[in-house]
């Protein structure tokens, strides 16, 4: 596929890739990845329930060479933010990789289609990718330091981040942006850290994030 690109977090996703050159993952970072496997803390009043209709990752790649790039987006399905003292102590959220979408809402074409193939996040094998967010360190007023941990493709891998953090009235509201190394996530497709030669052709490692969440009591 040309020029196309590709994802990712959030939010948050081991196939044979088109080039057949992927090297083999830890069994230690592996998880298998399954559709609700998220229970939320219903009734407990210390956790707000994010709501998925205003909630949304919007996601960014890139060629490494040119200005070139794709632009789209994918659902939360699921999640929920623990907050104490109108602070945000931890959180869960759960993305939904068949909702992946390019910047005109579109998922019915070539490029969403090769992003869900084993090239990239395999998603008839991976559907659901997840953060856990562990710790939210102060910098200044809402500015925030977010720590998690993101799983895509059933590998888990520690993540820090910038976001804004606002709480008022029972509502969350929190924007961040999240950059990073899709290779970790054995997602290799024209790396030019796997393969030789591809010039012009080669995809930028990073993936760029960008989530909003709003959560409600």
């Amino acid at each position: 596929m040309n020029n196309k690109l590709t994802i990712s977090f959030l939010i948050l996703i081991s196939a044979p890739f088109f080039f057949a050159c992927r090297g083999p993952v830890k069994e230690e970072n592996k998880n298998n990845a399954s559709s609700g496997s998220l229970s939320l803390h219903e009734g407990n009043k210390n956790y707000v329930t994010i709501d998925t209709k205003e909630s949304v990752v919007t996601w960014k790649g890139a060629m490494l060479i040119g200005p070139n790039s794709h632009t789209g987006y994918v659902s939360i399905s699921k999640g929920e933010l623990m907050i104490e003292n109108g602070q945000l102590m931890s959180g869960t959220v759960e993305v939904d990789m068949n909702t992946i979408e390019d910047e005109n809402h579109r998922s019915d074409n070539g490029l969403i289609d090769h992003l869900k193939d084993p090239d990239f996040f395999d998603v008839k094998k991976f559907p659901i990718s997840t953060i856990v967010l562990t710790r939210a360190a102060s910098i200044n007023g809402e500015n925030k330091q977010i720590t998690g941990n993101l799983t895509i493709k059933g590998i888990t891998h520690p993540v820090t981040f910038p976001a804004t953090i606002e709480v008022k009235n029972g509502i969350v509201k929190m924007n961040g942006k999240l950059v990073i190394d899709r290779t970790k996530w054995d997602v290799r497709y024209k790396s030019g850290k796997f393969y030789d030669l591809l010039a012009d052709q080669t995809m930028s490692d990073s993936i760029k994030f960008q989530v909003k969440i709003i959560a409600k009591k």
